[in-house]
């Protein structure tokens, strides 16, 4: 009883903490209108009363631009995660059952990974047009990670008997892999993917600031950091510290709904 109230307190925490990003998400959203707007007689206010998080140099409510800017990130991490999942999962399985897709696969994984992950992402950014086509060509260096190890994990299940069996019952590879392969990669899919979140939110954030992600009209967090940085000197401390706390808070609390995922899908997780 003690392991499945441990488990129900998981499940609770992971579903609190996913609907609190998906209020981050919807409220930055709806004000996506107002973080951008400018209000020149409310210029560098300090966070009180007339602004939680104050404003910038434009008069822009510091706290509308940074609930805007997280939404932003979220979505775009969002596509990203996703695409790179989905490369990963179908290469793994097609490595784990092709010899010579395996060695492509191990090549490709052994180029990306050996060179610099920040310097990879700058490069597929500049190389799909900057903007937002680069920020979520982000998503082409993350799959190298997972598609291991879905390789992996492939290559023991392929040793399992009813696998065995059904290959030489003349079972179709296609028929394999979806009625077979597929429902126990599920729980590394789903972690891997949720995993994938922090990773493609914070190359986001550090392309967006260095110059080579998302143009200096949207809202995006490493916008605003990015000119913060001009302001900082002066005593606008604000304008910088608000942003980057919610940043790393959001990253934390993806990193933590992974490794809960991980857990409530673990069979082992049952007995502790």
């Amino acid at each position: 009883m003690r392991a499945w109230n441990r488990r129900q307190r998981a499940l609770g925490l992971l579903l609190f903490t996913a609907v609190l990003l998906l209020a981050v998400t919807v409220s930055g959203a709806l004000l996506t209108d107002r973080a951008t707007a400018a209000d020149f007689s409310r210029t560098n206010l300090a966070p009180g009363p007339d602004g939680l998080f104050g404003t910038d140099w434009l008069g822009r409510d510091m706290l509308s631009r940074t609930l805007a800017g997280l939404s932003l990130s979220i979505r775009i991490g969002a596509l990203t995660a996703c695409v790179s999942a989905v490369i990963a999962l179908a290469l793994g399985v097609a490595a784990a059952l092709s010899r010579w897709a395996d060695a492509v696969l191990s090549w490709l994984i052994d180029l990306f990974l050996g060179i610099p992950h920040i310097l990879l992402v700058m490069l597929i950014s500049l190389a799909c047009g900057r903007g937002f086509l680069g920020v979520a060509g982000v998503s082409l260096s993350h799959w190298p990670s997972l598609a291991r190890l879905v390789r992996e994990e492939v290559l023991q299940l392929r040793q399992a008997p009813y696998l065995l069996a059904a290959e030489k019952l003349g079972v179709p590879r296609g028929q394999l892999v979806r009625r077979h392969l597929l429902p126990h990669l599920l729980p590394q899919f789903l972690t891997g993917l949720i995993l994938q979140f922090p990773h493609a939110i914070l190359h986001e954030a550090s392309i967006t600031f260095l110059g080579f992600g998302l143009s200096p009209e949207e809202p995006a967090i490493g916008i605003i950091l990015s000119e913060s940085m001009k302001y900082l000197a002066m005593g606008k401390w604000w304008l910088a510290l608000f942003p980057g706390l919610f940043l790393v808070g959001t990253v934390l609390l993806f990193h933590y709904i992974g490794q809960e995922l991980c857990r409530l899908l673990d069979p082992g997780s049952v007995h502790e």
